[in-house]
């Protein structure tokens, strides 16, 4: 309880969520393109468009994660100082088994809560504020880059094809790919059916696109 490490890096369903989130938002620009009447310069500007719009938002998820470590951080403080500061040691189990889940609260007897308690009660203190550490800004630049490369693998057709009705089929075909794969991991870390993850997740990313196209996203 003492330590404030924070979270790892992005769980596998954070991950999952990052990229479906890029697939979407590269698709809505991708998906704006009109085939008969597109060229060069149309093409340029969706990617122009679709590249700073997924730097801005890997810019923002990294913000938001560094901010929920030191949320994360400051609670744990406040569960530190509230456990020393207990003035019985009922009170003081009290805390700590708000801290574990409750199944391992209820088993637990009370010399166990004992045995915790006066373990915790040798540790040192943590700073008086929590800080941000060094992989914790690492992390932080890897899930701006984890957002940010999403973006490539739909974008590479139309840099590479000078056709843009092809390089159009190209791109739509692999973000089908990437949005089953996508559906497929879901499926294997939830413990559920892959195969229907995957197709599921290509029908909610039709629709998602359908509707960011339909809104002007």
């Amino acid at each position: 309880m003492s330590s404030l490490a924070s979270k790892q890096f992005l769980t596998p369903d954070e991950r999952i969520s990052e990229v479906l989130f890029g697939l979407i938002m590269v698709l809505g620009f991708t998906g704006s393109l009109s085939v008969t009447s597109a060229d060069h310069a149309e093409v340029r500007t969706m990617l122009i468009g679709a590249l700073g719009c997924n730097i801005s938002w890997g810019v923002i998820d990294a913000v938001f994660y560094l901010m929920s470590c030191l949320a994360e951080k400051g609670e744990k403080l406040r569960v530190w100082q509230a456990f020393k500061s207990a003035v019985c040691p009922r009170e003081a189990d009290r805390i700590i088994a708000g801290q574990l889940p409750p199944m391992m609260s209820e088993l637990l007897e009370a010399k166990a809560f004992e045995a915790i308690r006066q373990d915790l009660a040798r540790l040192p203190d943590p700073p008086q504020h929590p800080g941000i550490e060094k992989d914790e800004w690492l992390a932080s630049l890897m899930i701006f880059l984890w957002v940010f490369a999403t973006t490539f693998p739909v974008a590479i057709p139309f840099l590479l094809m000078s056709d843009i009705h092809r390089a159009l089929r190209v791109s739509n075909g692999v973000a089908i790919l990437l949005l089953f794969v996508t559906g497929y991991a879901f499926g294997r870390s939830s413990e559920y059916k892959p195969w229907v993850t995957g197709f599921a997740m290509v029908g909610l990313g039709a629709i998602l696109v359908g509707l960011t196209i339909k809104l002007g996203g």
